[in-house]
């Protein structure tokens, strides 16, 4: 598929297969870091055929962090990203209800996990393992889940900031394909992957850090 095609309302009727999804997202996140964007589906033209229906062809789940703006550090436009993002990229009820969705109606081929580096999530989860301090309000139970990912590798983690991070996103992406029957099927049956993606703040590129399916 060209990018010209990528842009034109044939896309809204053409499913893309998972690897060809993940390379839409690495392709776009390429031109970005060099600046090179073509800020494709932006224009009043996609606008109006996006208003019958909707057809993403990647859920993007990331940090909710400033920086992490998907639709520029993809390089992508109007309908092209299902974003659900919470703080640490963690994972609840909601969020595993909306990633279904947009798989089981929108039949999205895609589910990219997205962490960072310089994480505040992950940050004070490392405070709280370090020094038992913990975050006031419902800012703890994000640090809770952070938890359970970082625990097995605190050791490193406490030296190595981004031995967390890493963790953290394989720990989320295999959650998700674990947790959700719908998703797993979809896994089973080859129209449906689930990848983990590490950003880099300064640099701007995304790097694959697991991958299920494709």
């Amino acid at each position: 598929m060209t990018e010209h095609e990528m842009t034109g309302h044939e896309f809204q009727d053409a499913p893309v297969s998972p690897a060809e999804a993940l390379r839409l997202l690495l392709d776009g996140n390429a031109r970005f870091v060099v600046g090179d964007r073509l800020h494709p589906n932006q224009d009043a033209d996609r606008r109006a055929a996006l208003a019958p229906a909707q057809r993403p062809f990647a859920v993007l789940f990331g940090c909710s962090d400033s920086r992490l703006a998907a639709e520029i550090i993809f390089d992508r436009g109007l309908g092209d990203l299902f974003v659900v993002r919470t703080a640490g990229h963690v994972v609840g009820a909601e969020v595993l209800g909306t990633i279904e969705y947009a798989v089981a109606t929108l039949d999205v081929p895609l589910v990219a996990v997205l962490g960072h580096d310089s994480c505040g999530a992950i940050a004070a989860t490392l405070n709280s393992i370090s020094d038992g301090s913990h975050p006031p309000g419902f800012m703890r139970d994000v640090v809770d889940r952070v938890m359970l990912s970082v625990l097995p590798v605190r050791e490193q983690a406490l030296m190595d900031p981004d031995v967390a991070i890493t963790e953290h996103i394989r720990y989320t992406a295999e959650m998700i394909t674990e947790r959700s029957t719908l998703i797993a099927e979809r896994l089973a049956k080859g129209t449906c992957a689930v990848v983990g993606l590490s950003y880099r703040l300064a640099e701007g590129n995304v790097t694959l850090v697991s991958s299920h399916g494709v």
